[in-house]
């Protein structure tokens, strides 16, 4: 037997381990988990090199819990290691050079996972167990077994063992605070969690399963014997269930190890279906298959999202050679497609100690470069090839679009000529193709819609003039709609109710007049709303039917909307002061409502209609305060009451 101290003070590195891990400290099952796996590979390797014969029994992993005793074991038939190997790989790599390691880490304990560094990955053991034991019998003939303890990580031992299987088992007598791990279902759900694609079946046993007793088997015998009254069906489907073997808990070709042409639609929603636990069927997906100049295989779904209750963040489950290593690294995955969910598998990536964060490598630039890319294609190719899928899905991809134009330059260089948009009639347009249709009205103004009913009374007066706007009702346009004009010079977007166009005015009213109606109307409406600060502009409209409505120049609310993101609303900053024209009420000389007030402006109903006009406008553009919809109200039963007389 040998018996020996680790050769560095245990009593540092393992409290580094454990302060890092606090939150993760599951983490240890996918670290062992993996060790076999990699033993399991590494023997694979050696048969495909002739220098092993495979036997007949298949690979796996077995997990067995005992709630009882608090232990956890980790069962591998794979390599195996000799004495010789323990020594070193687990006596002697881990702590050889650890003390340097400890001291370039120690501080950044908090940042920076070390597990997997100098076969730490072993002792992510001692963060739930107090003691570790190591059963192994190297696969090289003759060669002995061996038996290896350490107790609260500190002095180990290590004899001749007894193990008569190839492989290695590892047994965890689990400290107080981890009893957790020898439950059941607590357990599964940690494989489920790391290690539902490794590429080892893994099997679970719960040691202290009831077990059938004596008298039990007798009694079922005999229950076996008097149902001899059932068909023959129900009895061979009770025989092939007594049967059936147990099931691996993991699948070990996930549905992006196969090539594209070898998957179904229907393989591809189970999958999603089953890794992302969304009931809704997925838009579509793209299949990322490559092998130059890096290995990377992968899903990447486009989730059908309701925008108004769904979490805009999606999940991008990133694996190593089937491993799983985290969700949504942002070095990979570029943050535009942080939106998406799909998984990606690259054994290339240059990970860190833990396996859980990357070297800043230009390496990771080129996968995402590449993301980027498959991504462009995919939808640059449904819009040349699928016109009427792209439109169907534009309304749920827009977002994901959208923001990856804003996000990244290459990104936006290939897509910028598939960006579509509904317009009034509900057909889908792009940018050129809307200018081209309106340039003989509207030149390169762009006219959009940010709500289809608040501004409907806007949307009519387009629709009988034949002016044609486009739908952008979504958040992530306002910032988009600058990107546009950025990138397209002279075009320029203005919001429905910015400002009324030549369009919808006639010719009856000759600069002069306007004027004078305006200076009165200006009077009167200042006297009835009890305000100072109120623009009035009187324009003959063609629409006689319409008395008065509010526009608010794009300069202006573009200025309010930032004041308002970044907390400056309310402040006393009045948009104007920045160059914006504020808000303006527009009266309709051609209507009834407003030549009375200009025909009695002393008339005692009067300031009535003047407050009933000023409403209205603004109910055709916004919600009213609650105190200006309890007058509106009360005032609305008023003219009722004076029309019932």
């Amino acid at each position: 037997m040998k018996k020996g101290s680790l050769s560095i003070n245990s009593e540092n590195i393992f409290p580094v381990i454990k302060k890092w891990l606090y939150s993760d400290h599951d983490i240890f099952v996918r670290e062992l988990i993996s060790n076999g796996c990699d033993a399991v590979t590494k023997l694979k390797k050696l048969s495909l090199m002739g220098e092993f014969d495979e036997p007949d029994e298949p690979y796996r992993i077995d997990v067995i819990a005992s709630p009882d005793n608090k232990t956890l074991q980790f069962i591998d038939n794979g390599i195996g290691m000799t004495a010789e190997e323990v020594e070193k790989y687990i006596n002697q790599i881990a702590f050889s050079g650890a003390a340097a390691f400890l001291e370039q880490y120690k501080d950044k304990a908090t940042e920076e996972q070390i597990i997997g560094h100098f076969g730490l990955g072993f002792y992510s053991a001692f963060m739930v167990a107090d003691k570790v034991t190591i059963e192994s019998l190297s696969y090289k003939q003759d060669a002995e077994p061996v038996y290896w303890e350490c107790e609260n990580g500190t002095d180990f031992s290590m004899d001749k063992g007894d193990k008569e299987t190839r492989g290695t088992v590892i047994t965890l007598y689990l400290n107080e605070d981890s009893y957790e791990f020898a439950n059941e279902y607590r357990i599964k759900e940690v494989i489920d969690k790391y290690c539902s694609f490794m590429p080892v079946e893994i099997y679970f046993t719960n040691a202290d399963a009831p077990a059938k007793d004596e008298e039990e088997k007798a009694t079922e015998a005999e229950a076996s014997e008097e149902a001899t009254a059932e068909t023959d069906e129900t009895k061979d489907a009770a025989e092939k269930k007594e049967k059936e073997a147990p099931k691996p808990l993991n699948t070990t070709t996930p549905l992006w190890t196969k090539h594209p042409n070898d998957c179904t639609d229907d393989e591809y929603k189970d999958f999603y279906h089953k890794v992302f636990h969304d009931y809704k069927d997925p838009l579509f997906w793209i299949h990322l298959n490559m092998d130059y100049p890096f290995n990377l295989k992968g899903i990447l779904y486009f989730p059908k999202i309701n925008t108004q209750y769904d979490n805009l963040e999606g999940t991008i489950k990133l694996y190593n050679n089937q491993v799983f290593v985290a969700d949504n690294i942002k070095e990979v995955i570029p943050e535009f497609l942080m939106l998406l969910k799909g998984t990606i598998d690259c054994p290339d990536l240059p990970l860190n100690v833990s396996r859980s964060a990357l070297q800043n490598d230009g390496f990771v630039k080129k996968i995402s470069d590449y993301i980027t890319k498959k991504v462009a294609d995919k939808l640059s190719g449904m819009y040349k090839i699928h016109r009427e899928d792209y439109e169907k899905y534009w309304d749920d991809i827009n977002p994901f679009i959208k923001f990856g134009c804003l996000k990244d330059e290459k990104f936006l260089e290939k897509m910028k000529d598939f960006c579509i948009y509904k317009n009034l009639e509900g057909k889908y347009l792009t940018l050129p193709e809307y200018l081209e249709a309106g340039k003989e009205k509207y030149e390169n103004k762009v006219f959009y819609v940010t709500d289809e009913v608040a501004q409907s009374q806007y949307i009519n007066m387009f629709k009988e003039e034949g002016m044609d706007a486009l739908i952008m009702t979504q958040t992530i346009d306002s910032p988009f709609i600058t990107l546009l004009e950025q990138k397209n010079e002279n075009v320029h977007f203005y919001r429905i109710d910015a400002d009324l166009s030549d369009n919808f005015v006639d010719e009856s009213l000759s600069e002069e007049t306007a004027k004078d109606y305006t200076d009165k109307l200006t009077e009167l409406f200042k006297k009835a709303l009890d305000v100072e600060n109120i623009t009035i502009k009187v324009e003959a409209l063609k629409n006689k039917d319409l008395s008065s409505m509010l526009t608010l120049s794009e300069e202006s609310r573009r200025m309010q909307e930032m004041m308002k993101m970044y907390g400056m609303a309310g402040m006393g900053m009045d948009p104007a002061m920045f160059g914006g024209k504020g808000e303006t009420l527009v009266l309709n000389a051609n209507n009834n409502l407003v030549k009375y007030v200009l025909d009695n402006p002393d008339g005692e109903n009067t300031p009535t209609i003047c407050c009933q006009l000023y409403d209205l406008a603004v109910l055709a553009n916004r919600p009213l305060s609650a105190d200006a919809m309890t007058k509106f109200v009360a005032r609305s039963n008023e003219i009722l009451s004076i029309l019932a007389k």
